[in-house]
């Protein structure tokens, strides 16, 4: 099965939100348990960019079917594994343009406007106001993380990187890892809030030291 490799100067617009919803929508309604949502994607696409892997050097088969949970090549053959879980090789596609092309519009705007940029976060109501939730959003990131463990792990011990990316680790973490003070802080949705909103300013420090190196 071939998929496309990222190519940062291609002619993708940027997804609106009813494009971002569609996109959302389709993968939640896959039959994979392991397909994203949009927040864990928009996590994904902005840990791969910021990956000391370079995307562009990425073959797409590397990369993409993990946003849906992988193509089924282990599943019997009566299931239509060639093109599972998509119904359709159209419908593939479809999702694979609109996930292209929402990446493209992150790096964009970390490049030419990060003032503007904004995660995908999950938002909830409370009496005291908005509560963010980067959970899933930090679970994707992680997501990408694994896939070149080894070229992250200085990051993540480096004395100026290595608090940067705490949050995120602490949020997409595994939770049997976890201490005692860690789980009652992510209990907490005050805490929470706090820690997933910290995610945005670090991730705007971490690719203002990306461009530079």
């Amino acid at each position: 099965m071939e998929y496309p490799q990222y190519k940062p100067q291609s002619d993708h617009l940027p997804l609106n939100d009813e494009e971002l919803s569609t996109l959302d929508d389709m993968l939640i309604k896959l039959p994979v348990e392991a397909a994203m949502n949009i927040e864990a994607l928009d996590g994904y696409l902005v840990g791969l960019l910021l990956s000391p892997q370079r995307l562009a050097d990425l073959p797409g088969a590397d990369w993409l079917p993990t946003v849906w949970g992988g193509d089924g090549d282990d599943l019997e053959a009566d299931s239509k594994s060639e093109n599972y879980p998509f119904v359709s090789g159209k419908q593939r596609k479809r999702v694979t343009l609109l996930v292209l092309r929402h990446l493209q519009s992150i790096e964009w705007q970390l490049n030419a406007k990060p003032e503007l940029w904004e995660p995908i976060f999950s938002v909830a109501e409370d009496d005291k106001g908005d509560l963010v939730d980067a959970e899933e959003w930090a679970i994707g990131f992680l997501t990408a993380v694994d896939l070149a463990p080894e070229a992250w792990a200085p990051l993540f011990d480096d004395a100026v990187t290595g608090p940067l990316l705490a949050p995120i680790a602490l949020l997409g973490g595994d939770d049997s890892q976890l201490s005692e003070a860690d789980r009652a802080r992510l209990s907490d949705p005050i805490e929470r809030d706090a820690l997933s909103r910290a995610v945005l300013d670090n991730l705007l420090q971490l690719w203002a030291a990306r461009s530079k190196t």
